[in-house]
Parts: C-alpha cells; structure tokens; sequence
C-alpha cells in the first residue's frame, strides 16, 4: 500500500516547485504572531494562547496548508498530464493514493503541526496546550488530507472546492450551526486536543470519541473512494 520510489518522486516534486515556499508563510506567521503576544502579553497575565494558537492554527494554518499539500501532490499531476506516465506502470491505484497521501499528511505535519507545537512552547505557561495542539494537528493533517487528495481526483477546481468548504462550511456554518461541527474536520481536530487540555477557549464542538470515529470514518472513506475513482482513469487521462 506504500511505494517508497513515489514517496522520493512526490517529495521532490512537490517541495521542488515555486509554490513551496507558500508552505512557511503561514506558520513563520503564527510563530511570529506568538513572539510579539509573549513581549506584549508576560508571563503570568496572558490568557490569549488557547484563542489565538487554536482559533489561528486550526480555522487557518492547518486547513491551508493540507489543501496546498493534500490537492498538489496528484492534482497536479493529473491536470499536466504527468500522472500518465504513473498510471502506465504496474504499480496499483490505491497504492498510488496511499502514497500520495502519506507524503502530503506527514508534509502537513511538518509545516503545520509541528509549527503550532513551536509556537504553543514559546507561549507563557502553555506546555501542555502545545503538546495537546500538536496533537490535535496531526490528526488534523491526516483528516484534510485524505479529504483534499480525494477532491483532486474528483474535480479539477479542488482548491477552490477545499477553501469553500474551509471557508463556509468550517469557518462560517460550523462555528454558528452546532449540528455543522458534525462535518468539520477542524472540530474533529479541536475536540482531540481539548481532549488531553480541557479549555473552553479552544471552542471544541465536539467530544473525543465522536472525533476518532467520524475522523477515522471520513479517512478511510475518502481514501477508498479516491482510489476508486483513479481506477477508472483511463491512459487517455480521463475517466471512463
């Protein structure tokens, strides 16, 4: 279900290109946002971490990023036509989307995980809720990735379908209408990090459990479905 020859090629593809440099902009961003609240906000009177490192990290940071990450590394390739030459050969298609989505979520971490896990240390008084939004961000990772690698098989708009789902349905419908967070990864995400640091400033929606299983339950199936839709490409690169 892994190829390690696609991983190397898809690493080096994607952080080879111009928009590489994308990745970095928004957690040098956040960290920055975090040095000047630390020399603004001291030790001892900052109750802004919690808001700021959740509401930024997950409504921006983290969704941002995975669609950058999760929709590049076979959208681009199927919209250039060099996904040809990797469907001419015998590897299957469901390690192809495996592969593929590796690389984007462990690239996702990198960029964005372990940036909010940075900041969350640089915070006063804040250990915990850096490990506990680290946390929460990889699982965030995993989940937008599956989510965004299936939309650039489907569609070729993926990117603007992924920011109107991040945008309306995450950042509009799924703080105002309880029953959207049912729906929104970024909820998915909080609630695990709520989970090992309870605060009600990290606007959770929803619990622990329900998080794992409706995580688990979109990455699985996003997955299976990504597959079976790059099963019926045909060589032509459209699908039959």
């Amino acid at each position: 279900m892994f190829n390690p020859t696609v991983a190397m090629l898809t690493v080096r593809a994607t952080l080879g290109r111009r928009r590489a440099l994308l990745f970095a902009i928004p957690a040098a961003v956040l960290i920055a946002l975090t040095l000047v609240l630390r020399a603004s906000h001291p030790a001892g009177g900052a109750v802004w971490p919690d808001r700021v490192l959740g509401d930024f990290g997950f409504s921006v940071l983290l969704p941002l990023t995975a669609l950058i990450l999760g929709t590049g590394v076979l959208g681009a390739e199927i919209d250039d036509g060099s996904a040809l030459h990797l469907l001419a050969t015998p590897v299957r298609r469901d390690t192809i989307v495996v592969t593929k989505f590796v690389v984007a979520a462990v690239l996702t971490v990198l960029f964005a995980a372990v940036p909010e896990l940075i900041a969350g240390l640089l915070a006063p008084s804040s250990g915990k809720l850096a490990v506990a939004l680290f946390i929460g961000a990889v699982v965030g990772s995993v989940i937008y990735n599956a989510v965004f690698v299936l939309a650039s098989v489907v569609t070729t708009r993926a990117i603007a379908v992924g920011l109107l789902y991040v945008l309306i349905w995450e950042g509009l419908l799924g703080n105002l209408l309880g029953g959207a967070r049912i729906l929104s990864i970024a909820h998915y995400a909080l609630g695990v990090a709520n989970a090992i640091y309870p605060d009600k400033a990290l606007n959770a929606g929803l619990g622990l459990a329900t998080s794992i299983v409706l995580g688990a339950i979109v990455t699985v199936g996003a997955l299976v479905l990504a597959s079976r839709r790059l099963s019926a490409y045909a060589i032509t690169g459209e699908a039959v």
